[in-house]
């Protein structure tokens, strides 16, 4: 039987129709996935395995037979060294059907099956008896829910039903406990990722509405590579305050609960962030701890663990406030079932609200999105090229989501503005900026599409410039802004005859590179040089069986380090002065590798000619240095393109790159293959 599923497209934004039959294979959607990350982190696993060791040793020195339940067991990678730490039976659950059918093969190609039963469902729905999935109660729970949040994914709720009815008492778990830390600080590089910042445009002030100041903000956790952002971007204003603790072993409560920590004040500034992060104590006594600590804690930086799995969180204040060094403050964490928020007090801050964005600019724009429309470096290329194109008599037609450019526009006095606004929370968000800034008749916002547009929307005017950033919110790989390029072909029946287009182009760009550790989320198991021969490196070998995607993916690669093994190379051009073609592009050439490496796959960005002479880059944001250093934009995700097995490359230059590259304007992707010659 096949089935078939609508799926809007971010390039031509139509809606493709893809079958989806009874035999779909999963194997790239597990790909995808973070267990190939998990796999490969040899600390998290060392660790685990040598809790469960003690764990078992524990209850073995007690007397008793070692019944092990493993909740979210992926690959049935703990439920194995269970079992090989000496267990003598273990359940192994795992609600994720593809992931189950997958652990039940690794399980077995392990010869682990009379001892392992792999559970396909969640842990809250499994029962205990002789009829039940668990003949009996489990004396080990061994379990990884965590998430960057550490209970993102659910593990109160999940530990609370385990211990209330599937667990014995006095049960050992491994992790045996978590605690959360945190750290207030001012930082005006991130919170310029949840408030917009006044603009100056010739002589005017854009002021953001007073709703978006007053505004708390999303709940959600900002989650990032925290090492990656230098110390010198934020001040530390108190210490390192230990939040709370939760002990595994015992019942958990997934009632909401808060605890504050009471600190003084070192040093004065603006109180508007948090940044946070845990350990897990594999054992009671806490001798075998497994941190998510930033690499900048470390006296020994070469000790830091990489791992994307688990990052860092960054929480943003409901609003920031001046502290002055000697202030006694309390700092308190919240949380509920899935989430935690913080806020900052004089005393005990009992209030338990849930932030929530009332402004709803927190709705549409990510916090990557804020800190490009702060960006003000970036705003001052747009007015650049605006200046140039805009005239007296010039009626602007703006298509981008949720943009500053119609306003900008109109302040540089456009005769007359129109914006496209396809969603209507992105339309609400634009119009308070109208209001706030008493310019509400300036530019007409138009809830249609680019091909629903007529001339009567127009006012019977004809379009003679056509601005775009472009941005919107559905793109995901850097070709998907190609949706302007769409646009402006809807568009072209309302176009004046030499219209003006900004951006008039783009340009794709490729870069091969070596990654510092972004490389190991696709490397298969086998391929990771910093394992050694032992039991538990087979099973982690084993644990990942299945293909890899051979596509491009989006990443903020200012969070992965790589060095360029080639100069930035222009792969492909797109005009927007004319209408999207027909036929396919095709794109071939040569690259030499002239550094010396391991390439490990490509970026691909996209670079906007507004005009001739200003240009918007959204991959690099600085020339690559000599020693292959690439500094990239935080605002957008670039395309990476992992290859299946490194290159090495001497970097003399005789060993050359052969890329083939497709742009399909019927399905808006790029279809990509890449090929070494060797000398």
């Amino acid at each position: 039987m096949k089935t078939f599923y609508g799926r809007a497209n971010p390039t031509t934004g139509g809606l493709d129709w893809v079958e989806e039959s009874e035999e779909y294979d999963y194997h790239q959607e597990i790909a995808r996935s973070c267990y190939a990350d998990m796999l490969h982190d040899r600390d998290r696993n060392e660790k685990y395995y040598q809790g469960i060791r003690a764990a078992v040793s524990r209850v073995k020195a007690r007397g008793e037979r070692v019944i092990v339940l493993d909740i979210g067991t992926g690959t049935g990678l703990l439920s194995m060294m269970a079992v090989t730490a000496g267990a003598d039976f273990c359940y192994a659950v795992e609600v994720f059907t593809p992931m189950a059918k997958a652990a039940a093969s690794i399980v077995k190609k392990n010869s682990f099956s009379d001892k392992i039963k792999v559970i396909n469902k969640h842990s809250s729905e499994v029962t205990v008896g002789p009829d039940g999935d668990m003949q009996e109660r489990a004396n080990i729970l061994v379990t990884e829910l965590f998430d960057t949040e550490l209970i993102g994914e659910g593990a109160l709720p999940s530990y609370e039903h385990a211990h209330l009815h599937l667990m014995q008492e006095g049960c050992e778990a491994v992790p045996h406990r978590a605690t959360i830390y945190a750290q207030l600080v001012e930082s005006e590089h991130l919170w310029n990722w949840t408030q917009i910042r006044p603009v100056q445009v010739d002589g005017h002030t854009l002021l953001p509405p007073a709703a978006m100041g007053q505004c708390s903000g999303t709940p959600s956790v900002c989650d990032i590579q925290l090492s990656q952002v230098p110390q010198s971007a934020f001040t530390a204003l108190g210490p390192l305050c230990t939040m709370f603790s939760v002990d595994f072993s015992k019942l958990v409560s997934s009632t909401p609960c808060s605890y504050s920590s009471r600190f003084v004040v070192q040093a004065g500034g603006r109180a508007q962030v948090v940044l946070s992060w845990w350990d897990l104590d594999m054992d009671p006594s806490g001798s075998i701890v497994c941190s998510m600590a930033p690499k900048w804690t470390y006296s020994e930086p070469k000790e830091y663990p990489w791992r994307d799995h688990w990052m860092q969180s960054v929480y943003f204040l409901p609003a920031e406030r001046n502290v002055s060094e000697g202030d006694e403050l309390s700092l308190t964490v919240f949380h509920d079932d899935y989430s935690l928020w913080y806020s900052l007090s004089d005393g005990v801050d009992k209030s338990s609200s849930r932030p929530c964005c009332t402004c709803q600019a927190h709705l549409v724009w990510t916090r990557p999105r804020f800190g490009e429309l702060n960006d003000w470096q970036r705003t001052e290329r747009y007015l650049r090229a605006l200046r140039s194109i805009l005239r007296p008599d010039s009626v602007c037609l703006a298509v981008s989501d949720g943009s500053l450019l119609p306003i900008f526009a109109h302040q540089l006095g456009a005769k007359k503005v129109f914006s496209l606004e396809n969603s209507g929370m992105s339309k609400q968000v634009i119009e308070q900026f109208l209001e706030a800034n008493s310019i509400k008749n300036g530019v007409q916002l138009l809830g249609i599409q680019a091909e629903q547009l007529t001339a009567a929307d127009l006012e019977e005017e004809q379009i003679s410039v056509l601005i775009g950033e472009p941005f919107f919110s559905t793109s995901l790989l850097p070709w998907h802004s190609l949706f302007f390029w769409h646009c402006r072909t809807a568009l072209a029946r309302l176009l004046q005859p030499g219209a003006t287009i900004l951006p008039c182009s783009a340009t794709l760009y490729l870069l091969a590179v070596e990654f510092e550790d972004l490389w190991r989320i696709r490397a298969p198991c086998g391929t990771c040089e910093s394992f050694d021969v032992s039991p538990m490196d087979e099973m982690v070998q084993q644990s990942l069986d299945f293909r890899e995607s051979r596509e491009a993916e989006p990443h903020h690669l200012w969070e992965y380090p790589c060095r360029a093994l080639t100069k930035p190379h222009p792969v492909m051009t797109f005009d927007f002065q004319q209408c999207v073609p027909e036929r396919p592009v095709n794109s071939q050439g040569i690259l030499p590798l002239t550094g010396r490496g391991r390439c490990h796959g490509f970026a691909l960005w996209m670079e906007y000619n507004l005009t001739e002479d200003v240009t918007v880059s959204m991959g690099l944001s600085k020339p690559v240095s000599e020693e292959g250093e690439c500094v990239w934009s935080p605002h957008r995700k670039q395309g990476v393109y992992f290859l299946q097995t490194p290159w090495e490359s001497s970097g003399d230059g005789r060993t050359v790159v052969s890329y083939n590259l497709t742009f399909d304007p019927n399905i808006g992707d790029i279809k990509m293959d890449f090929s070494i010659t060797q000398p």
